[in-house]
């Protein structure tokens, strides 16, 4: 069972475990997606995150925005806030 988290936590995790399972690495996920790398960087020590930054993330990963959000760590359950 997932342990909740807040739903930044969750974006960050669910794109480190995409990149994890691509291959890549969080700088081309940036560099790709047009986000900057402090964005990424700073995401865990901040309160939201944008569906913009979301949206450029799945650029960088190539993958859709349904895709990245098919995951447990979605869950209504496992979202703190």
């Amino acid at each position: 069972k997932e342990e909740a988290m807040r739903l930044v936590d969750a974006v960050y995790n669910r794109m480190i475990e995409i990149i994890d399972k691509q291959k890549t690495t969080v700088y081309a996920v940036a560099k790709n997606g047009c986000v900057p790398c402090s964005t990424i960087a700073t995401m865990t020590r901040s309160k939201t995150v944008t569906l913009a930054t979301i949206y450029g993330i799945c650029l960088g990963l190539k993958i859709s925005l349904k895709e990245f959000f098919d995951s447990p760590l979605f869950e209504e359950i496992n979202i703190t806030d």
